[in-house]
């Protein structure tokens, strides 16, 4: 028996890995920025921060998944707009602080690699770097047997963006007088949901509610999370901002 066999066997297809990197290169090379450095499959991404032009660059991180909405994505089995609620989760964070939006990375843990599902996660990531101007420089597809059922899989990102020291905000310049302004949201986000599913466990996705303007409710729950990026950095430069809130789990007390 050979090694990839018996690898096989213990039921992870190293042929469907293979696959997925094929299939979303396509999608990858949408997400091109100047700075980035290497191609895709490296062991680490790569970044020139002097592409940038700032002067006194600072980075700023963020992490995050999108929760239990992913047990709805499978649930409908819809995964094409997943992938924007996991960099909007991360990307709106670190505008928060400031920061533009350099690359990201995702990671994907999976009971079976399914490269027609896995590329619409990946599309989905690949489409919401575009909207943050973010590239997708890495990431990872594991496949694990035994941790996760075959239809099942987790997402999670990481954002990396960058400041002018001089345009960190962190609140300290928030003063009376200060106008006050909100940005809708697209629906409900990525957070919450483990309410939303009690709510609607008895429902098919397909129903098509009054209240929901002729959409169906599968649609409405999956909308993905609105990435405010390009509506908050333009006045974040010219240094209009003094405080954001990224209001997502908590609310508006946290």
């Amino acid at each position: 028996m050979t090694n990839k066999n018996a690898y096989a066997q213990s039921g992870v297809d190293v042929e469907a890995g293979y696959e997925v990197v094929e299939r979303i290169k396509k999608h990858v090379a949408r997400t091109e920025r100047a700075g980035v450095m290497g191609a895709l499959g490296g062991f680490g991404g790569m970044f020139d921060l002097s592409k940038t032009g700032v002067k006194e660059p600072v980075l700023i991180s963020g992490t995050d998944g999108v929760g239990t909405k992913l047990m709805l994505a499978i649930k409908y089995d819809k995964h094409d707009t997943i992938g924007q609620d996991c960099v909007a989760m991360c990307v709106n964070d670190i505008i928060a602080a400031g920061a533009e939006p350099l690359y990201f990375l995702d990671y994907v843990a999976t009971g079976k690699n399914e490269p027609a599902k896995l590329e619409q996660v990946v599309a989905g990531v690949a489409e919401g770097c575009v909207q943050a101007g973010a590239a997708l420089i890495g990431g990872e597809t594991a496949e694990m047997p035994g941790m996760y059922g075959e239809d099942d899989y987790d997402l999670a990102g990481f954002a990396v963006g960058i400041a002018e020291k001089s345009q960190i905000i962190d609140g300290s310049k928030v003063a009376e007088g200060d106008v006050l302004l909100g940005l809708a949201s697209s629906g409900i986000h990525s957070n919450g949901y483990s309410l939303v599913r009690r709510v609607f466990a008895d429902y098919t996705g397909d129903e098509v509610l009054p209240e929901l303007e002729g959409k169906k409710l599968k649609d409405v729950l999956l909308e993905p999370t609105r990435i405010y990026v390009k509506a908050a950095l333009p006045l974040i430069k010219e240094e209009l901002v003094n405080g954001i809130a990224h209001i997502t789990g908590g609310g508006f007390i946290e």
